[in-house]
């Protein structure tokens, strides 16, 4: 599989802290500033994932070969979703006012990259994931800075980690899938990448 190196870091210390040496301590001022916005970023991003592969497997469903490995990976959004909307009420955190815009947006990128072909479809992962990756990466930064990160901190880091892992994932099994063989993937890539950051900017304020 080809790995996006750049995304990948190594193992962070705050990661490797076990839960029974870390504090329970309440989280401070300054940690619920820093994490409110990440979770509802983050549980926002799940949802236009979800929708993304579910607007792709509308179309793309009964492809004998695909559909499995589509299927594979929205069911991890699945998961990445419903931990993400677990943490929002764990930390009274208000979520996005756009989803209805992300669920819709989501979809129709899905739906329209799969009406363009398996490999648009493969692009659009491609893209979606490289961002996200490097997204899940600079939230690690940030906690990485904590310098004594309670049990909620340390939980949400391995959260982040471990879901920046598997859209890595996502984004080799996109490429081993002909990816790049998309018709004008440069800008297709490209445009669906500067999307996602523009979302990002949007709902973690939003």
């Amino acid at each position: 599989m080809l790995r996006i190196q750049q995304f990948i870091t190594k193992p962070l210390s705050i990661q490797a802290r076990s839960l029974s040496t870390v504090s329970s301590r309440p989280l401070t001022k300054e940690e619920k500033e820093l994490i409110t916005p990440m979770i509802r970023v983050d549980q926002a991003g799940e949802v236009g994932a979800y929708y993304i592969y579910k607007g792709q497997i509308a179309v793309l469903g009964k492809d004998k070969k695909l559909q499995p490995i589509l299927q594979e990976m929205w069911d991890q959004e699945k998961v990445h979703l419903e931990r993400f909307s677990q943490l929002v009420g764990e930390h009274r955190v208000r979520p996005s006012l756009l989803r209805p815009i992300w669920e819709a947006a989501g979809y129709a990128v899905g739906y329209g990259t799969a009406m363009l072909g398996k490999e648009a479809a493969m692009a659009c992962t491609e893209a979606v994931e490289t961002v996200i990756g490097g997204h899940y990466d600079d939230q690690l930064r940030e906690l990485v800075t904590l310098k004594e990160p309670n049990k909620e901190l340390v939980e949400l880091s391995k959260t982040v980690a471990q879901f920046r892992d598997e859209e890595l994932e996502h984004h080799d099994i996109a490429v081993a899938h002909d990816a790049q063989l998309a018709p004008m993937h440069s800008l297709l890539k490209n445009v669906i990448m500067q999307g996602c950051k523009t979302a990002i900017w949007v709902a973690s304020r939003v």
